[in-house]
């Protein structure tokens, strides 16, 4: 698997100003780690709101069509289908508090804010795409292919796919669109940015749209299957493999979230690049350890412990500190809090008093 973009600002951005203003944090002596506090609603992303919203407005309106036509037809898959259409507005709704909540400023029971907070909500919708959508789906199409179905009228059925699929459609343009100036801005394919982004509410978007629109498909040919042989297993059949085609989607958007909650690192030309600047800054000749963490869509955590020369003063430390902490915001806009710990080198031993 690929590396995270280099997390959402890359050697592209060297040079740029930081996002959104920072509070920084100053030690109290040279020894004493250097962070910041992320700004007040590093977390949400309008863009990203606006995305979920148009897809849970589209999802509810046709959940509520397809269940009627279902109904009237008699149609497994169209049941699915409603079903399918239920399962994404339950997780747009999901998506939308997992926008909210990661917006909340930092406080003193949450120092390092509330961003990794989306991806706990964003976990939960994956579940219930699973359970509303692919169960129900995977049931009702075994139940139709082992007991069979009695098919009605499929005209209504036809042309709620039909206004379904444009609507679907509709939003999943939305979803691209901040998809492609998302990976435009990053110079790099919007294939790649989307795999790995952090911004896991579009990137529910974009495959629970996907997949609906493939589900729309499938049901049609279930219909059509159904009305030209008189059969009702091509129904059962589309229905099954609409919930193999949910749980698909739920397994990976799960995987992701589980990956951003569990910690995952920034990629190693980002990595790289940090080292590199931190090398740059006066004073410091060594990096001993880098540690970095991805918090959010635009949150960026780096912690290092550095070895300086052995003739520099604690003045000299601490205007180092801040230089490096500038460089890496610069270079990488979504740093959001830095931590830096002046240690001895490897091939140095602490010294003791005499005595001890």
């Amino acid at each position: 698997m690929s590396d995270i973009l280099p997390t959402m600002s890359d050697e592209r951005s060297h040079g740029g100003e930081p996002g959104a203003s920072q509070e920084s944090g100053v030690p109290e002596r040279s020894g004493a780690p250097r962070g910041s506090g992320a700004p007040e609603g590093a977390g949400g992303a309008p863009e990203s709101t606006f995305t979920v919203i148009v897809a849970a407005a589209a999802n509810l309106g046709i959940a509520v069509a397809k269940l009627a036509a279902g109904l009237i037809s008699g149609s497994s898959a169209m049941l699915s289908e409603a079903a399918h259409s239920v399962a994404d507005t339950v997780t747009e709704v999901m998506l939308l508090t997992a926008l909210k909540r990661s917006a909340k400023p930092v406080d003193e029971d949450h120092p390092l804010g509330h961003g990794a907070e989306r991806y706990v909500w964003a976990m939960l919708a994956a579940v219930a795409t699973f359970v509303g959508g692919a169960v129900f789906s995977l049931y009702d199409g075994i139940h139709t292919l082992l007991r069979g179905e009695e098919l009605g009228d499929p005209l209504v059925s036809y042309l709620v796919l039909v206004v379904a699929f444009l609507l679907e459609g509709f939003s999943l343009r939305t979803g691209l669109r901040q998809v492609r100036r998302a990976a435009t801005d990053l110079d790099v394919p919007a294939p790649h940015y989307l795999r790995r982004t952090p911004d896991t509410a579009v990137k529910a978007v974009v495959m629970e749209d996907s997949a609906a629109l493939l589900g729309l498909v499938l049901a049609a040919g279930g219909l059509l299957g159904g009305q030209l042989s008189g059969s009702g297993a091509w129904d059962g059949i589309a229905s099954v493999l609409i919930g193999v085609l949910l749980a698909y989607v739920a397994w990976v958007l799960g995987r992701a979230n589980a990956q951003l909650l569990i910690g995952r690192p920034l990629s190693r030309s980002a990595r790289a690049g940090i080292k590199e600047e931190l090398l740059s800054v006066p004073y410091i000749v060594e990096v001993m350890e880098l540690t970095t963490l991805i918090q959010g869509p635009r949150e960026m955590l780096i912690a290092a412990k550095i070895d300086f020369r052995d003739t520099v003063s604690a003045e000299q430390v601490e205007q180092s500190c801040e230089e490096a902490e500038e460089r890496l915001r610069k270079r990488y806009p979504s740093v959001r809090r830095v931590y830096l710990d002046p240690t001895p080198g490897r091939g140095h031993r602490r010294r003791t008093p005499e005595g001890d």
